[in-house]
Order: C-alpha cells, then sequence, then structure tokens
C-alpha cells in the first residue's frame, strides 16, 4: 500500500515524529546533571531548526556535535540564568511574601518588567546561541535584540514551552507524554516560529561574508551552522 511506501507522507511523519521523541530523550538525560542544561538547550535548538528545515538530520551525531561545540559558552549563560533566577525569587520574596510588605505600584511594574524581559532573553538565547558564533556578552544583546523584534512570536513560544509544564501537572493520565516529547517538541514548535526571520539573518551573514572573501561562491558541507559576529551589523541594521 502507498501509506507505508517510505516516501509517503504518512510514513515520513512518523519518521519526523521518531526523531522528535529522541532527541527529546537525549536532550532530557543531558539535563540530568543540572549543570549541563545550557549545552543541552543549545543543541536542543540546535536539531529542532533542522528538523523544521527537513534537512537530513543524524539526531545522536548531530545534537552531540553541538552539544561539545557550545558547552563552554552554554554552561556560562545557564550559570548567569541561575543567578538571575535566584535574583528575582529573593525579589519576589522580599516584595510579595515578606510580612506587612506593601510594595507600591511602581514597585510592582518594575518587578514584573524585569520578570518580562528576562523571560523574552531565557526564550532567545539558546536559539541564538545554536546558530550564531559570538561572545557571550554579544550572545546576550543579539538574542534580546532578535527577540523584541520577534516578541509575537516570543510569546507564543512561551506559550508553547508552557504546555507540557500544565499538562503534567493537571493531566497526569498523559505524563508519560510529557517525558517522550515535552522538550523537543515545543523546541521544534518554537523553530518553525524563527525559521524565517533566522533565514534572513544567515542569508545577509552568508552575503556579506563572500563580499569580503570569507566563503567560497559555493556552500560548503550542510553541517555548517555557525555564523560569526557578521550578524551583528545585520542587527544593527534592523534597529536603525
Amino acid at each position: 500500500m502507498k501509506f507505508f511506501n517510505l516516501d509517503s507522507p504518512l510514513m515520513q511523519g512518523l519518521s519526523k515524529m521518531a526523531d522528535i521523541m529522541i532527541l527529546n530523550i537525549i536532550a532530557l538525560i543531558c539535563c540530568i546533571p543540572i549543570i549541563t542544561i545550557g549545552a543541552s538547550m543549545t543543541a536542543l535548538y540546535y536539531m529542532a531548526l533542522k528538523i523544521v528545515r527537513n534537512e537530513e538530520v543524524y539526531i545522536v551525531k548531530g545534537f552531540w556535535k553541538s552539544f561539545k561545540q557550545n558547552f563552554r559558552q552554554g554552561t556560562v549563560i545557564w550559570l548567569i540564568q541561575v543567578v538571575v533566577m535566584f535574583v528575582l525569587f529573593l525579589d519576589y520574596n522580599i516584595v510579595y511574601r515578606m510580612p506587612e510588605s506593601n510594595p507600591s505600584i511602581l514597585v510592582q511594574v518594575l518587578f514584573l518588567a524585569t520578570a518580562l524581559l528576562a523571560l523574552v532573553e531565557f526564550l532567545f538565547i539558546y536559539p541564538v546561541l545554536s546558530k550564531f558564533d559570538n561572545p557571550i556578552i554579544r550572545t546576550f544583546r543579539n538574542a534580546f535584540v532578535m527577540a523584541i523584534m520577534q516578541f509575537p512570536k516570543v510569546i507564543l513560544m512561551a506559550v508553547l514551552w508552557a504546555l507540557p509544564v500544565l499538562i503534567g501537572l493537571f493531566v497526569f493520565q498523559i505524563f508519560p507524554l510529557v517525558i517522550l516529547f515535552g522538550l523537543s517538541l515545543p523546541a521544534v514548535g518554537c523553530a518553525f516560529l524563527y525559521n524565517k526571520f533566522f533565514q534572513k539573518m544567515e542569508d545577509k551573514v552568508i552575503a556579506r561574508a563572500r563580499e569580503n572573501g570569507e566563503l567560497p561562491e559555493e556552500p560548503g558541507s550542510e553541517d555548517e551552522h555557525i555564523f560569526s559576529d557578521a550578524a551583528e551589523p545585520s542587527l544593527e541594521e534592523k534597529k536603525k
């Protein structure tokens, strides 16, 4: 039957779901040491974008390559995020939980705005790290600029990441599905949202690099995924 041909939409869909499940399991295992969460999330987004672009993917090989390549920066960024989350947690307890606490509207707005900016940064930092090679400070800055430029999509990304948590908390019967898809499926959904924007940025970076003689006219290996600081002028042009 045509349904069961390897090239049929059904079999291709099942193959992609299997890739997403394997990706989730690998990412989940690599998150267990906690310190490696940053590198794991970076590799997760790297492979998620490949899946969205229908590139030929070798899940374990590709994930491990990105994990090793971005381990140092991913780990440093994750530790920075932990510090920020800890500070926000302390601020929350000071603002809302302390006895006789009566924060002004201004203090509450400032706290919520800071939390929102941190969330926006957190959602875009690992996708940017997985695709663009910059120093850590510039990675944070570029991620923030990109997130602001794509702000409506950032809200959808937050929803995608919240859904597995809500399902795991309130629909326990399908919790096994959260274990199998709770990381990779939101990452693939997010990659689908920012894919076109990233592609435009990559095209500008490649064109500029070729003009400067830094890249050959023909693309290299399909595994090439790191784009240098040339991404920065593109962001500055967008901001003007």
